[in-house]
């Protein structure tokens, strides 16, 4: 059963300008008029939340589709995210489906083969930080990750790709490398140790995040989730 059909927060939000979003998303400076209400749940609430959800969607996954129309009304006005997922672009792993059901304006999400740090996702991950008060970042991989299976086949059999997919997979090939021989499945181990590489260059190389983390105000961690079981495997 789906639990988040309700519109889940009554708070108040206030607008960003057009200009206003374009300008952020550029890397330019916000306007100074520009204000939204920020999540008032501290990071450790937004992981229960998320682990709840998923409890949810592995014991009864229904796909939420009520109050849809209420709640966009309600988030055209702005939004207050309180997660950011950096995950894959795998059909398969849709984070709101994934967390329970959750509706539009709860999660700040980024996707890309193999959920890769890049500098658009960097920045994307600064700006729900920043500037939308989200207060968790999770790096979510998954099982038999076509991205990770790539940068194996290339750890180990030297594979040379195709086009941009190249570049991308080379990303994770450090990660190949240095956990060929190792005991346990070769892919899956490198999708839970690409993950957690991720988590950690985003708080070493984000000077944003890494200050908003040392405020208390942010925490990073990273995730596995299994195809089969539906389950997210959180690592803290």
């Amino acid at each position: 059963m789906c639990l988040n059909c309700e519109n889940p927060d009554r708070r108040r939000f206030l607008s960003l300008t057009v200009a206003g979003v374009a300008a952020a998303t550029a890397g330019l400076a916000l306007p100074t008029g520009a204000a939204f209400a920020k999540t008032e749940l501290t990071a450790a609430e937004a992981l229960q939340k998320l682990k709840d959800g998923n409890a949810r969607y592995m014991a009864a996954p229904e796909e939420c589709a009520a109050d849809l129309m209420k709640t966009r009304e309600t988030v055209a006005e702005g939004q207050s995210p309180w997660a950011t997922i950096l995950g894959c672009a795998d059909s398969r792993v849709p984070p709101e489906l994934v967390f329970g059901g959750l509706n539009l304006g709860e999660l700040f999400v980024c996707r890309n083969a193999g959920n890769m740090a890049d500098t658009a996702t960097m920045g994307t991950i600064e700006y729900g930080a920043e500037h939308l008060g989200s207060p968790l970042v999770v790096v979510l991989g998954h099982e038999r990750c076509g991205a990770v299976k790539a940068a194996c086949d290339v750890a180990q059999n030297g594979t040379e790709l195709p086009g941009n997919i190249k570049p991308m997979v080379d990303a994770i090939v450090p990660t190949a490398k240095d956990l060929m021989g190792k005991d346990g499945d070769f892919v899956d181990n490198v999708v839970i140790e690409s993950a957690r590489r991720t988590a950690e260059k985003i708080k070493a190389e984000s000077e944003i995040v890494a200050e908003l983390v040392k405020e208390g105000k942010v925490k990073v961690v990273y995730a596995r989730y299994d195809l089969d079981s539906g389950e997210v495997t959180f690592f803290e």
